[in-house]
């Protein structure tokens, strides 16, 4: 595989619901079988705030609406450069279930979403502000 000319543009998705937040487990690479926020590329033409929607409703099944924009986060390994944009969202409907490339969806208290989650930049973001 040759080097990628440009970063990628991503976004995630930290879903609140009350106190806890909603993860998915990965079913594809990159980190594969490792918890992490919903999310996903960017579609052409769609805004940052569709995609993030999009990628949370297909991941997991759940709708919310976005309250504020956490950060942008980069992201380099190997030769791929992500461009990771960040929200947080208010839960409105659904029970996570995993769809997409996700292999498991839940809302767990955030305690338990930083035993799980493996990378420093994902716990910063689901830290509540």
């Amino acid at each position: 595989m040759s080097k990628q000319e440009r970063p990628i543009a991503c976004v995630g998705v930290v879903c609140r619901r009350g106190d806890d937040v909603l993860l998915v487990k990965r079913g594809r690479e990159p980190l594969k079988g490792k918890w992490s926020i919903p999310g996903g590329k960017m579609d052409f033409g769609e805004t940052v705030r569709e995609a993030a929607l999009r990628e949370l409703k297909e991941e997991t099944g759940v709708e919310a609406r976005i309250t504020r924009l956490i950060d942008v986060v980069d992201s380099v390994m190997g030769d791929r450069h992500y461009v990771l944009i960040d929200f947080e969202a208010e839960w409105i409907s659904g029970e996570p279930e995993a769809a997409d490339d996700a292999d498991a969806a839940e809302f767990v208290a955030v305690e338990e979403a930083m035993q799980r989650v493996s990378w420093d930049e994902t716990r910063r973001v689901i830290t509540p502000a």
